[in-house]
């Protein structure tokens, strides 16, 4: 049991994500005191990993002596990634900053087949997105030189906008990212000293987006806008400064008998334990208290642990826990082997997807919401089960020239043959039996064709599907368990397959679906949201529209997990005003007060 001599704060935040760095900065700027908890390390410009020895290391698994940022999960029909690290997925994501479509904030009737319920709209959420984004300073890509010479790009917008011009309901506009571009839009120029309005946490120079397509493995130029080199910098700057610590992954929390919550973490010893595996379960908690408990693991993160210490939350919701889970509709496929026409000739398009933000542009489908369906019957066939309907964005993807080196790389049949030719001219070259000595050109045919990267160009899609799926607990070994498949999706996927397919044909190139997916039968997603849902009242979910659990005062829930179904695009920006906005009504309570039960 907790002593007198237990740390004591105003508030304990369980994540560093877009909810968690959020909520850390409004409560100790609001003069709160306050403990983040990140399970993950610190990743400051320039420490990503690049070479193969550390990119193995960078996996999240403490078990198997892993401490790294890439944290893979693989349900039964469903993979996923997601981020352990100072700044949760912002580590990681291709930084696109969009609103939730006003119409998309759906109200199905939960009691009828309905499958979510928004207890919160657009209206609510404005000045929050935009509190949000003057933290995060979104910029939207340049269009003059040396911009116009990243090829992917253009050839995506062309595309985009070839399909929309001849598809109702489809517009094409240039994203929203939370990345430096530029000091001063009027002179963009890449690799130029950022002038940052607070300065970084780490004391690093921080430089504008030199273009290398190195978004999602964590960019050491420092443009990315993530998460502790802006909320956090600023919590620890805040009127009461934030006391933020990493390495401390939280177990178990439980209500206090005189009111607040005892919060118990054990602290991983990376330089000791690196590559060492560790019953986990072993290490000596830490435990300290708090009136104010902030729950901003992540989906997977906060669900499992929301069920873990179920039985300790006596007036829990607890038939929704694990409920409403969604993938965000995420649909990963490809343009293999682009090729256009150009004077009266098709020759092939070298898109380079290595160049640029990942992210970049995006297409937007409408929904059947936008023409006036309001969602009430979850089954009408606009906006229910069926999925029929359901709108939809699409956007450029781009991928590190390291993975391009290695899926060239890994193309055996090819490599062998041009190895066996290598060797054969080698060989001869050395008996004397041919004089030319010059081996260029058979070096740079060892490489080969490089078709499969340059000319491919991936397709990033997401949405509004249904959201359907249920968490649990393996009550053998308590290990997260998912039951989802897209079966009552399937309309969506549908249409929104049909839409890839056809930016793939303006490419003039073959349309596939993610290999990985489909090696292994199952959908991944980068934007897992549900598992602990907001609701109008403890019928519907399990906190309110503030993230505030019902029955258990001062905790809040604030990630996507509190999302009762699909943002439609990128949820980051969503997730964070979501939690702007319960930070607002958190800062006001104060321990006896009113609590929604």
């Amino acid at each position: 049991m907790a002593g007198s001599s237990v740390e004591h704060f105003d508030a304990v935040v369980i994540g560093s994500g877009f909810g968690g760095s959020v909520m850390a900065y409004r409560l100790a700027e609001a003069g709160k005191s306050v403990c983040v908890l990140e399970r993950g390390q610190e990743h400051p410009p320039g420490s990503f990993p690049r070479a193969p020895n550390l990119v193995k290391q960078n996996f999240w698994d403490p078990s198997a002596g892993l401490y790294g940022m890439y944290n893979v999960w693989f349900f039964r029909h469903l993979g996923a990634l997601v981020s352990s690290g100072l700044g949760g997925g912002s580590l990681i994501y291709a930084n696109v900053l969009l609103r939730k479509d006003p119409r998309w904030f759906v109200h199905e009737d939960l009691a009828n087949g309905g499958y979510e319920h928004w207890p919160i709209g657009r209206a609510e959420l404005d000045p929050h997105y935009q509190a949000v984004e003057a933290v995060l300073t979104p910029q939207q890509f340049p269009t003059g030189a040396p911009y116009d010479q990243v090829e992917k790009i253009r050839a995506f917008r062309i595309a985009a906008e070839r399909v929309a011009a001849h598809t109702p309901g489809c517009t094409v506009d240039r994203a929203p990212i939370a990345v430096t571009l530029y000091n001063d839009p009027r002179w963009p120029r890449p690799g130029e000293v950022i002038q940052e309005a607070v300065p970084n946490r780490y004391n690093v120079t921080r430089r504008t987006c030199t273009l290398c397509g190195e978004c999602v493995i964590g960019c050491n130029a420092g443009a990315k806008n993530t998460l502790d080199l802006t909320y956090l910098s600023r919590a620890e700057k805040a009127r009461r400064p934030a006391v933020i610590r990493t390495r401390s992954e939280v177990r178990t929390f439980r209500p206090r008998p005189g009111g607040g919550y005892e919060v118990s973490y054990v602290v991983h010893d990376v330089e000791r334990r690196r590559g060492v595996p560790l019953d986990t379960d072993e290490l000596e908690p830490e435990v300290i208290t708090c009136d104010r408990l902030i729950l901003a693991a992540g989906t997977f993160g906060s669900t499992y642990l929301l069920l873990r210490n179920a039985a300790a939350l006596a007036n829990l919701s607890h038939k929704h826990v694990g409920t409403r889970f969604s993938g965000n509709g995420d649909m990963l496929s490809f343009a293999l082997d682009s090729s256009r026409r150009v004077d009266e000739r098709v020759e092939p398009w070298r898109v380079d997807p290595t160049q640029g933000p990942t992210i970049t542009y995006a297409l937007r489908r409408d929904d059947a919401l936008d023409h006036g369906a309001n969602g009430a019957n979850g089954a009408n066939g606009t906006n229910g089960a069926t999925g029929a309907g359901r709108g939809f964005y699409i956007e450029d993807a781009g991928f590190p020239s390291q993975l391009a080196w290695l899926i060239e790389g890994l193309q055996a049949p090819g490599l062998l043959e041009r190895g066996w030719r290598f060797a054969r001219r080698y060989v001869r070259t050395v008996l004397g039996l041919d004089l030319d000595t010059d081996l260029s050109a058979e070096l740079s045919d060892l490489i080969g064709p490089t078709n499969l990267t340059s000319r491919s160009l991936p397709l990033l899609g997401m949405g509004r599907d249904v959201p359907d799926g249920t968490f649990t607990l393996d009550p053998r070994k308590g290990r997260l368990q998912l039951d989802w498949t897209r079966r009552r999706s399937k309309a969506y996927f549908d249409g929104l397959t049909e839409t890839a397919e056809a930016i793939a044909e303006e490419l003039g190139g073959k349309f596939m679906l993610n290999p990985v997916a489909q090696l292994f039968e199952r959908a991944v997603t980068v934007h897992p949201l549900g598992g602990c849902p907001m609701g109008r009242s403890r019928d519907e979910g399990v906190a309110d529209s503030y993230g505030r659990v019902f029955g258990h005062p001062g905790f809040v829930i604030a990630d996507g997990s509190v999302l009762p179904g699909p943002v439609g695009p990128n949820p980051a920006l969503t997730i964070a005003a979501v939690a702007d906005r319960a930070a607002d009504r958190l800062i006001e309570w104060h321990p006896g007060a009113e609590w929604p039960l």
